[in-house]
């Protein structure tokens, strides 16, 4: 008993460590949000963008859109209904979520961009922005290494 009971000790350690990672907390928020969004769409979607939409194609209401199919096979039981008007609605949703993460990624892909062009600046700092100090260093450096130069090739002249 006493194997089992460390055993799930173990399991439930590595699973409070595994669910408390930042990525793990970070898609449980991430999936929290992008329901509600869902939500949002959809009644973006079936309230705003369809009824005036069928208003245009002459008073359609995309949920009634149906087609029956008589139940040849069942012959007692109600006809087979398909709903493509909730379909249409579902495509003007998946549209309109495709163009949303689309100009996400385009967003996060140009702060993404400005961010590398920020750090090469910084990497490729000038020199006349180099302090003094280092500017000092630099001529002290170059004349040392001039010197040597100048040593090692008079001491093989003599």
């Amino acid at each position: 008993m006493g194997d089992v009971r460390q055993g799930c000790f173990n399991f439930c350690k590595e699973f409070k460590a595994f669910a408390l990672r930042g990525n793990v907390l970070d898609l449980a928020i991430g999936i929290i949000i992008g329901t509600a969004f869902t939500n949002v769409v959809q009644s973006l979607v079936h309230d705003i963008i369809t009824p005036p939409l069928g208003l245009v194609l002459g008073g359609v209401d995309f949920v009634n859109l149906t087609i029956q199919m008589k139940n040849f096979v069942y012959k007692n039981q109600p006809p087979v209904v398909i709903r493509y008007g909730k379909f249409i609605q579902t495509i003007i949703s998946l549209l309109i979520m495709a163009f949303v993460l689309f100009f996400l990624i385009k967003g996060i892909n140009q702060l993404h961009r400005l961010a590398i062009r920020k750090k090469e600046k910084a990497e490729n700092k000038p020199l006349d922005q180099i302090s003094d100090e280092v500017k000092v260093l630099c001529e002290i450096r170059d004349l040392l290494a001039r010197q040597t130069t100048t040593t090692y090739s008079t001491n093989e002249l003599q």
